[in-house]
């Protein structure tokens, strides 16, 4: 064995890592979105939870990025730990694909593959095409580099010391370390377990030994997942640790298994396999998931409780302004940015809604306490502006998937929209003290007037912060039948204004201030409608003009 042969296989190490993770990301790219959505609604059954989780994990290569997405989720309040136990126990399960997939030794037709993949990037237009070609392209790679490390790891036979030394690997806890050092290094499971696979097929190792190193992949495999969650509120520290947990617990039990009955087990994985020691090694992999899922299943909540005492209390409420959903206590994913920032300016237009009312309410109150928190609001208002506007230009600059990517543009006008309705209710809260300090005084049908329109206002916000964050489209056209209505009502009380003005009936500084007032409450209105229109492609002028034609 020389140079050549460590280089050769240093380099196919590194195609099959490299073809890994670009088939995974392009996968994620792909599907992330779609397949986001299905866990966050088909996840409340802990045993559909499960499924998801299984066939998720499948279709991104993943589990490191489907336990990751999870922790995400439960940092962001979308899902409970239970269910996240559920779509965990699933990802462990659909993990074992990509052994399957490497068992199935297909290098004859990596070349086929890779020439594919490039045509498909290279010569097409259109991104989702692309993304998919990405997924051909890594698959293909991946092959070539399992190719080039089974050449590799042939000449190792000719070795005596290296056959020896590997030949010797007879202590089952040596094998879980090994196992659970690579994984914890490479960040994947499913790498280690692919070149356990083809050392295995060169003979290299004996099959009882990998299985023992597998286990310690299972474990390795929960590194990403707590590092990801240690800037994570403590929910998602504890989901990690439901992961850490179930392997620890799983690997243990087979453990235990393999060592009082180790040799009809692997008497049967043989048969099973057809002798063949890579689909052995792969097969050994799914049946060893899929049995500490049935034992651990119905002790879920069990292991629930015990992250409790692992990750004791609650999370504190910060001093002063701060980020719920993203920044430093958030656990980043690319395929939950934007739920996350979703969720972030949620918050954001309940407080620009809240602080509207409340502006409106010192308006007529003339109470400085209630001006104070308004202006105090604003402020808080203007932090997540700043805050969210800076997170979307770094994730902007991020590979997402791609039906994510298409709304960013969408979410940087939501969050200049948001923060101009909180500017709206500044400007209530200056007309306020100006009444104090002028004493100006509204007459008691002005006032009946602001408040119906303020009610209308709040109304539409209301329903299009709902649209925007859930996709809720139940009051589509609702929003749109208020917007117009509101528009009819600001010119209507705009006229009765200018009529109470010449009657003598208010002064001019009050029907100055009660008509820039009405002017405001129209232009949030405005900024509501863009807010739930933001990630449609249906414009919300043409839809309109379909509404009245129906009307």
């Amino acid at each position: 064995m020389g140079i050549t042969t460590i280089i050769a296989l240093a380099g196919g190490l590194g195609l099959f890592l490299y073809g890994m993770k670009l088939m995974s990301d392009g996968l994620e790219k792909v599907a992330g979105a779609k397949m986001r959505n299905v866990l966050d609604f088909i996840t409340r059954n802990r045993l559909i939870g499960m499924l998801v989780g299984m066939f998720f994990t499948a279709v991104v290569q993943s589990s490191s990025a489907t336990t990751v997405m999870v922790v995400s989720f439960v940092n962001s309040g979308l899902m409970t730990l239970l269910q996240a136990a559920g779509v965990i126990m699933g990802a462990n399960i659909g993990t074992t694909i990509t052994g399957q997939l490497i068992a199935f030794k297909l290098s004859d037709v990596a070349p086929f593959f890779v020439i594919v993949g490039v045509v498909m990037i290279m010569f097409c237009k259109k991104a989702n095409i692309k993304k998919i070609g990405e997924v051909v392209l890594g698959f293909g790679i991946l092959f070539m580099g399992l190719t080039y490390m089974s050449d590799s790891m042939a000449t190792f036979k000719e070795s005596p010391q290296i056959v020896s030394i590997l030949g010797s690997l007879q202590n089952h806890y040596l094998a879980i370390l090994v196992g659970f050092v690579i994984t914890a290094i490479l960040q994947s499971s499913s790498a280690t377990v692919g070149i356990v696979i083809v050392m295995a097929g060169q003979g290299l190792l004996a099959l009882p030994i990998c299985f023992f190193i597998t286990l310690g992949c299972n474990m390795g495999s929960c590194v990403s997942a707590l590092l990801a969650s240690l800037g994570g509120k403590k929910d998602a520290k504890r989901a990690a640790w439901i992961h850490f947990l179930f392997n620890i617990v799983g690997s243990t039990i087979i453990m235990l298994i393999l060592t009082f009955a180790l040799d009809p087990i692997t008497n049967a994985i043989t048969q099973l396999s057809g002798g063949d020691m890579s689909r052995s090694v792969a097969n050994a992999h799914t049946i060893f998931k899929i049995v500490e899922v049935i034992i651990i299943f119905p002790f879920v909540q069990w292991i629930v409780k015990l992250t409790y005492l692992i990750v004791p209390g609650d999370d504190k409420q910060g001093e002063g302004f701060e980020l719920v959903y993203i920044g430093e206590k958030s656990v980043f994913s690319p395929a939950t940015a934007v739920v996350e920032v979703t969720r972030e300016l949620e918050r954001m237009g309940d407080m620009a809604i809240n602080n509207l009312t409340r502006a409106m309410n010192a308006l007529i109150t003339l109470d400085e306490e209630e001006i104070k928190a308004v202006y105090e609001m604003e402020k808080n208002i203007d932090f997540l502006n700043e805050k969210i506007t800076d997170y979307l230009v770094n994730i902007n600059q991020m590979t997402l998937p791609v039906d994510d990517a298409k709304n960013i543009g969408g979410l940087f006008h939501v969050v200049n929209d948001i923060e101009r309705i909180g500017d709206h209710a500044e400007n209530v809260a200056d007309d306020a003290r100006d009444r104090i300090e002028n004493k100006i005084s509204f007459s008691q049908e002005a006032q009946e007037e602001l408040s119906e329109m303020l009610d209308m206002v709040i109304k539409i916000t209301t329903y299009a912060i709902d649209m925007f964050s859930n996709n809720n489209r139940e009051h589509m056209n609702e929003i749109l039948a208020l917007e117009n209505e509101i528009d009819h009502r600001e010119r209507a009380l705009q006229q009765s204004h200018v009529e109470r003005l010449t009657r003598n009936e208010c002064t001019p500084g009050a029907g100055m201030m009660y008509s820039d007032i009405v002017s405001g409450l129209e232009r949030v209105a405005d900024h509501a409608t863009n807010i739930a229109f933001s990630l449609m492609e249906e414009d919300p002028d043409e839809k309109e003009k379909e509404l009245a034609a129906n009307a």
